[in-house]
């Protein structure tokens, strides 16, 4: 692709860098857009190696920039709204040299992270947490009687959230100095949807949006250069006619400023020397282009707000190999939605992340994007279950975390045939540990009438969703992981699987194997070390989280000396805790080892390196097991 880049033709090291807050503001004005060319040019070459979220960083640039030319961190507060855009505050912040070790193994996060840095002061992963966070800091700042700033950054995607409505709420009840700064390019992963997305696109498309960006831009150029507490009367009347009748935002308490270029760095500039001198809660509305500076970028913003590595010419990526498990799901659930009329699906704003855009493209009138709102997703397949659908509730496993009420109360108790899927189970890699699914068996297995289940390859994953999809007793759930299968061929059509029956695969009598979902390729592989040595080994895929096969349980523990499970999940509560229990109840007392991960936020990196710092392997589990076993002669080959 030519002219990918919007540069100009000077050499980068010509450009300026600033790696603090105080280098920001030691350079000319007329440098700075400058500096923001080379920090576009250093994160479009150092994220096509890492991979990260490249769009939603060249959309805050300039921003960036203004804010570290205006306040002072760490002692004026920056809260970043999931903070996926926080690459450029990180290389404003000493970090600009590690920025090519972004979401790799003992690199840069992909997130704010308070451990990281004194600059960042509120760790997130989760859209909807930047105003209620910094509402807080303020509040703590007003009781201390310090005088620090507090500046909120949110996406418009965040204010489909209903935190960040409960924290509007409460803004100006509670203090007199906060800064929200409302970033809006219409997207978050996906395109916006909802009321209040059309809310702030008329804002901009709006017949007078040009007139009024004019107005402020020259609004803030007259007080530029002047005292600006000596013409607050001034500034005042100059305000008002910034203003939309009505806004929103004015009802809430927030003086509302925009919306302005949010590109134009020296505008940024004026604006927030502007606004740090109010005595009252106040809400800049900013326009940028997520991608800006990158036509790749621009020209696709779903692919690029978060990907691998890429060609940085063309913005091209490696061709994948087997579909992906939310490819599979998307495709295959079109295909039952197709032939079956009750088939619905609902999406919390991942259409891309989760497969639906392939649902979508077959059955579009079956499709629901809520935007980020996992409480109300739930709610509204509640309410669709009720009139007698097959809601497919579809959300990232700790992501779903946020409706786990919905899974008890209303979902649970009312017994309604809802059907969570749970996309990203398990270790979910280079994102870190606010994206891993590690703790979803632990919040779901113990909510009574719930079925949830797991399976070991692409082709009972179909059988599964078939299953789920003729299941009407009941709420049910699968979990999956992020990525590719083992690649299993899936047969024409699917079968249903008899509901809390697992799969034997390989008969033993000295040692069984239970190995859950995608870690039962690893469990096949601790069988083949095993019999080398020469035990006998059953081989199990459980299939089923709830109910448990508690006779096949009973049998192999019966018959066995030892039990080992294998689950990529938290060993506290997770599949291995059920064997236990399930083993303990029924008055059994054969020994159980485990393989899953530790009792932490386990941190990012590749899934094959962190699997092998915490022991995940199967030369752990035949330590684990030999420990239970006498020594036997090995096997002649």
């Amino acid at each position: 692709m030519e002219n990918s880049f919007e540069f100009t033709d000077i050499p980068e090291e010509d450009l300026p860098k600033a790696t603090c807050g105080d280098e920001v503001k030691a350079l000319p004005v007329e440098d700075l857009p400058k500096l923001a060319e080379r920090i576009r040019r250093t994160l479009i070459r150092s994220l096509s190696k890492t991979g990260g979220h490249l769009g939603p960083n060249l959309g805050v640039v300039e921003l960036s920039i203004a804010m570290h030319r205006v306040f002072h961190t760490p002692e004026d507060k920056f809260v970043f709204d999931v903070s996926h855009q926080g690459y450029v505050h990180k290389m404003l912040t000493g970090r600009w040299d590690q920025i090519d070790t972004i979401r790799t193994y003992q690199g840069l996060n992909g997130f704010l992270l308070r451990t990281e840095s004194d600059h960042d002061c509120y760790g997130a992963g989760h859209a909807g947490t930047a105003v209620s966070a910094a509402l807080g800091m303020a509040a703590a700042r007003d009781l201390k009687g310090t005088d620090e700033h507090v500046v909120a950054v949110a996406g418009d995607a965040a204010f489909t959230c209903g935190p960040t409505f409960e924290a509007l709420n409460n803004i100006a009840a509670t203090t007199k100095k906060f800064i929200l700064v409302l970033n809006d390019n219409e997207w978050s992963i996906d395109r916006n949807v909802g009321a209040v997305a059309k809310y702030f696109h008329a804002l901009q498309t709006s017949s007078t949006f040009d007139h009024i960006r004019d107005k402020a831009a020259g609004f803030v150029e007259k007080i530029a250069g002047k005292g600006v507490r000596g013409i607050a009367h001034r500034v005042e009347e100059g305000a008002k006619n910034l203003l939309f009748p009505n806004v929103l935002f004015e009802k809430f308490g927030l003086h509302y400023y925009g919306p302005i270029d949010g590109h134009d760095v020296d505008l940024l500039v004026k604006t927030f020397e502007f606004l740090k001198e109010q005595d009252e809660p106040v809400i800049l509305h900013i326009i940028t282009e997520k991608g800006r500076g990158y036509e790749p970028a621009k020209a696709n913003p779903m692919k690029f707000h978060g990907l691998g590595p890429y060609k940085t010419e063309t913005g091209e990526t490696p061709p994948s190999g087997k579909p992906t498990y939310s490819q599979i799901f998307g495709q295959k659930l079109g295909k039952f939605a197709s032939c079956d009329e009750g088939i619905v699906a609902i999406t919390a704003a991942m259409p891309n992340g989760t497969g639906l855009v392939e649902f979508q493209k077959q059955v579009p009138e079956k499709y629901f994007d809520v935007g980020i709102a996992e409480e109300h997703a739930a709610l509204f397949a509640c309410g669709q279950a009720v009139q007698g659908l097959k809601p497919f509730l579809t959300i990232y496993s700790t992501f779903f975390q946020r409706a786990y009420d919905m899974a008890v109360h209303d979902i649970g108790i009312q017994n309604l045939p809802v059907r969570l899927c749970m996309d990203r189970a398990g270790l979910s890699g280079d994102d870190g540990p606010t994206h891993h699914g590690l703790f979803d068996i632990g919040y779901m297995r113990h909510i009574p009438n719930w079925v949830l289940m797991q399976a070991k390859d692409e082709d009972e994953f179909v059988d599964m969703l078939w299953t789920m999809a003729n299941y009407n007793d009941g709420p049910s759930a699968i979990r999956y992981p992020r990525g590719e299968g083992v690649g299993a061929e899936i047969k024409a059509e699917p079968q249903m699987l008899e509901i809390g029956k697992a799969e034997i695969v390989a008969d033993g009598a000295d040692v069984a194997l239970i190995g859950l979902g995608n870690m039962f390729e690893m469990a096949e592989q601790t069988k083949a070390i095993l019999e080398e040595k020469g035990y006998s080994v059953a081989l199990i895929n459980p299939r089923w989280i709830k109910p448990l096969d508690e006779e096949c349980l009973k049998d192999f523990a019966g018959k066995c000396q030892v039990l080992c499970t294998f689950e990529d999940h938290t060993l506290k509560n997770g599949f291995g805790a059920a064997v236990i229990e399930a083993l303990h109840d029924a008055g059994i007392h054969t020994p159980v080892e485990r393989i899953g991960w530790p009792d932490e936020f386990v941190e990012h990196g590749k899934v094959d390196i962190l699997r092998n710092k915490h022991g995940m392997s199967a030369e752990t589990a035949v330590k684990k097991v030999l420990a239970h076993l006498p020594k036997r002669a090995t096997v002649a080959a």
